[in-house]
């Protein structure tokens, strides 16, 4: 039998090992990504669409196919304005989010036609179940995605859209509702990865296949485009340090997968 004194030492060392493999562990998974999407359902998913009330999926809108988020209007008759949001359940404030997305079928009967192959990423983005059931578009800022329409003519991606809020670009507060980005033209209905890198209410940067082809700071609540919305809520000049994410729906059939993300904030 092993004398005690050798022991104390032996377990000590077991101990020490124990902890600091426990250590090593929470700092790999402090920074690894997440899967937001699980390929099955839309659970940890929150739905509003103009004209009804949160959680109310209309017409299967945001449905679950082959493993894809899909976007999809076979249950509408005239569009009417139904613009629809699909919010993950978490808010954040400093990550790094990517996924893929693709643009498929034919512009809803009814939907403007600047949404012609036309949707994005809404990020820093109120909570849905703050908005009235008329509230069109949630106060947020936007990754803008867009289809080339096979015509020659440029047409980038990864641009910004700023509904409800305010950005600075180039040191000075941007003036207009968007900006373009100087990502290529993305004909067809192939697949676009898309990054999107936000620290908080400073810097943001959009990526699109690899390439980083926008970044601008500041976000803060402010403009207009956003219509019918709760006056509390829209407190224009506070900054927007976090919010919710939101994959778009708003007229033309789109499909989203692989959406992961790694939380950058210092834990």
């Amino acid at each position: 039998m092993m004398k005690l004194k050798y022991l104390l030492p032996i377990g000590l060392l077991a101990l020490s090992a124990a902890c600091a493999t426990q250590h090593h562990s929470k700092n790999q998974n402090k920074n690894e990504w997440i899967s937001l999407f699980n390929g099955r359902n839309l659970d940890n998913w929150i739905v509003k669409i103009h004209h009804h009330d949160v959680d109310v999926n209309f017409a299967n809108t945001f449905r679950v196919k082959d493993g894809v988020i899909q976007v999809n209007y076979d249950g509408y008759g005239d569009f009417n304005e139904q613009y629809g949001h699909l919010y993950y359940k978490t808010p954040y404030s400093d990550y790094h989010v990517k996924l893929e997305y693709r643009f498929y079928g034919d512009l809803q009967k009814g939907a403007p036609s600047y949404t012609l192959r036309n949707s994005g990423l809404m990020f820093h983005s109120q909570d849905p179940r703050t908005m009235p059931k008329e509230q069109d578009w949630p106060i947020s800022v936007e990754m803008q995605f867009l289809g080339g329409l096979s015509d020659g003519n440029p047409r980038p991606t990864g641009n910004m859209c700023s509904p409800g809020t305010d950005i600075v670009y180039k040191g000075k507060k941007l003036e207009s509702h968007c900006l373009e980005s100087t990502s290529k033209t993305y004909d067809g209905d192939q697949w676009v990865k898309a990054e999107l890198i936000v620290h908080g209410d400073s810097l943001i940067t959009h990526i699109i296949n690899g390439d980083t082809v926008l970044q601008y700071s500041q976000p803060t609540i402010g403009g207009g485009v956003a219509n019918r919305y709760d006056p509390r809520i829209k407190i224009d000049g506070k900054k927007l340090k976090q919010g919710f994410i939101a994959l778009q729906s708003e007229g033309q059939p789109v499909e989203f997968k692989n959406i992961y993300l790694k939380d950058l904030s210092k834990k």
